[in-house]
C-alpha cells in the first residue's frame, strides 16, 4: 500500500502530521482508497477534528513499568491534535478501532467527568497517595482543551485534595490554569515539563504541525517560572541526525527561559509508528531518511524499535552512550542538574463534602 492510499480522493492534509490513515492492528479489515472509474471531480476538502466525548469509569490509570519514575496517571483525552509524527502514544487508538495515523489526531476522544471519577477515587479506603502524572500519554493541553477545560476540572479536584501532580505538556492553554498551578507549587505540590524538540521553526512545523512553536513553548517555560512553578525543559524525543545537533542549545534556551532541570529521550517508534514516522521521512527529508533510519537502529539494537525495559527509553550502543553523556555534561555546565524537589505527599487531605459528619479531632 502506497504512504496515501488509505486517504479518499479530495481530502486535504494541511497541518496534519501522519500522511496515510492506515488501519488500526487490531481491525478484521483494511481500508484502501482506489480509483472506482468515474471521471468526476472531487472536492477539496480539509481533514477535520471530530470530537466524541467517553463517559469515563475511571480515571487513574496504573502502571509497574522500572523504566517510568511515577505508578501512576490521568488522560483527559485519547487522541492528540497536535499530530506530532514520532508520538509514541499512536498506536494507543488501536485499541479504538481507529487507525493510529490520521485518526489519532482528527478522531479525538474527550472525557467529560473524569474529575468526579476522580473525586470519587481519592476517597476510596486505602488509597496511598503517590505524584499523579498527566501528559504522559496525549497532551492535556491539546487545543480542544481551550474549549472543554476537563484538564482545569481535574486541577481543580487535585487542588482540593492537595495531591501532588507532574504535568507535561507543550500546549499553551497551561497558561490559563497558572493560578491553579502556582499555589499548588509553592506547597511542593506540582511541577510541570515543558517538551522542545528543536528551535528550528520550519523543522517544527513540519514534525509537530498543531503544537506551538518552539519560541511560544520557551514563553510557556518562563511565565511558569514567573509564577514559581518548577519547570523542566524535556528535549524529547531527541532524533538522530535530524535534531540531535541541537541538544545542548535546546537545554540552554530552556534554561534562560527559567528552567531548572532537563533531560531527553532518544527517539522511540513502537508499533505502528514506525511506518508512519518512515513515511514522513521519505517525503519530508528524502535526502537524509535512510541516515536517520540507519541511526535509529543502531540506537535500538538493529530494528526500529527495541521494547524491552531498561533500553527503550535510553537505547544502547556508542550512539546512546554518546547522547547520555553530551547530556549529563550539558545539565552539568547549565546549573540544570540539581534536580527539582521531590513533591509532597504529606499534605493530602480529602476536602470535606455537603452532608459530611464533621471529625470531632
Amino acid at each position: 500500500m502506497s504512504k496515501s492510499s488509505s486517504i479518499l480522493p479530495g481530502h486535504r492534509l494541511r497541518g496534519r502530521g501522519a500522511e496515510s490513515n492506515r488501519a488500526g492492528r487490531f481491525e478484521a479489515t483494511n481500508r484502501e482508497a482506489f480509483d472506482d472509474g468515474w471521471d468526476l471531480a472531487e472536492e477539496a476538502r480539509l481533514v477535520e477534528t471530530e470530537i466524541r466525548h467517553e463517559r469515563p469509569r475511571s480515571a487513574l490509570t496504573f502502571n509497574r513499568s522500572p523504566d517510568l519514575p511515577f505508578d501512576r496517571s490521568i488522560n483527559p483525552y485519547r487522541g492528540c491534535e497536535h499530530g506530532c509524527i514520532y508520538c509514541y502514544a499512536r498506536p494507543s487508538h488501536a485499541f479504538l478501532n481507529l487507525s493510529p495515523g490520521l485518526d489519532f489526531e482528527t478522531r479525538l476522544i474527550a472525557r467529560p467527568g473524569i474529575a468526579e471519577v476522580l473525586d470519587r477515587e481519592l476517597r476510596r479506603a486505602g488509597y496511598k497517595v503517590a505524584p499523579i502524572a498527566i501528559g504522559t500519554n496525549t497532551d492535556p493541553y491539546q487545543p480542544v482543551e481551550r474549549d472543554l477545560g476537563i484538564m482545569r476540572e481535574v486541577l481543580r479536584v487535585l487542588s482540593a485534595f492537595r495531591h501532588p501532580v507532574w504535568i507535561t505538556t507543550r500546549g499553551t492553554t497551561i497558561e490559563r490554569d497558572i493560578d491553579l498551578i502556582a499555589p499548588m507549587a509553592a506547597q511542593g505540590l506540582a511541577a510541570v515539563s515543558i517538551s522542545v524538540t528543536t528551535l528550528d521553526a520550519d523543522l517544527a512545523r513540519r514534525m509537530e504541525p498543531r503544537a506551538p512553536s518552539p519560541r511560544r513553548r520557551l514563553q510557556i517555560i518562563r511565565r511558569l517560572a514567573e509564577a514559581g512553578v518548577p519547570v523542566r525543559i524535556q528535549v524529547s524525543p531527541l532524533i538522530p541526525a535530524l535534531t540531535d545537533h541541537e541538544l545542548e542549545s535546546v537545554m540552554q534556551a530552556g534554561r534562560d527561559a527559567g528552567a531548572r532541570l532537563a533531560n531527553s529521550i532518544p527517539l522511540r517508534l513502537p508499533l505502528e509508528v514506525a511506518g508512519l514516522f518512515r513515511d514522513w521521512l521519505e517525503a519530508t527529508f528524502p535526502d537524509r531518511a535512510a541516515r536517520v533510519m540507519g541511526r535509529v537502529r543502531e540506537l535500538h539494537g538493529g530494528r526500529d524499535y527495541d521494547p524491552e525495559f531498561g533500553t527503550r527509553m535510553r537505547g544502547q550502543g556508542l550512539w546512546a552512550d554518546l547522547i547520555h553523556r553530551r547530556a549529563e555534561l550539558a545539565r552539568r555546565r547549565l546549573g540544570l542538574d540539581e534536580g527539582l524537589p521531590a513533591l509532597r505527599c504529606d499534605l493530602f487531605q480529602p476536602p470535606a463534602r455537603t452532608g459530611d459528619q464533621l471529625t470531632l479531632f
